[in-house]
């Protein structure tokens, strides 16, 4: 068994995005990304679907031009290769979720070109 916490531990970061890979199963990578107000992850896709989690804050969460307002508590699932896009409307905790086969190098990469 593995146990940690999304919510304790924060270190946002006023100049960039800050990602953690939480927990790793067999099956998923558990990723916390701490957005600061106005902060942009610009689009991009990922391989394999996804799981998208606002556990705090509120999101603009872009998917082929349409923005949908995501408020804590709400939850998404995206299929893979569906551009998409985030901007943080408040200081935010998005826990996400990646396939086994996904990287967490990836989702660097992506906040480090937004």
């Amino acid at each position: 068994m593995n146990s940690t916490s999304f919510t304790e531990n924060l270190d946002f970061n006023d100049t960039k995005i800050v990602t953690q890979v939480l927990l790793e199963t067999s099956f998923s990578k558990e990723i916390r990304i701490l957005f600061k107000k106005g902060q942009v992850m610009k689009e991009h896709n990922a391989p394999f679907p996804i799981i998208v989690h606002i556990l705090e804050g509120e999101i603009a969460f872009g998917v082929e031009g349409k923005i949908h307002d995501l408020k804590k508590g709400a939850i998404l699932t995206l299929e893979g290769n569906i551009p998409h896009d985030l901007t943080a409307k408040a200081d935010s905790i998005v826990r996400l979720t990646l396939s086994k086969q996904d990287t967490a190098d990836r989702v660097k990469d992506v906040v480090a070109e937004s």
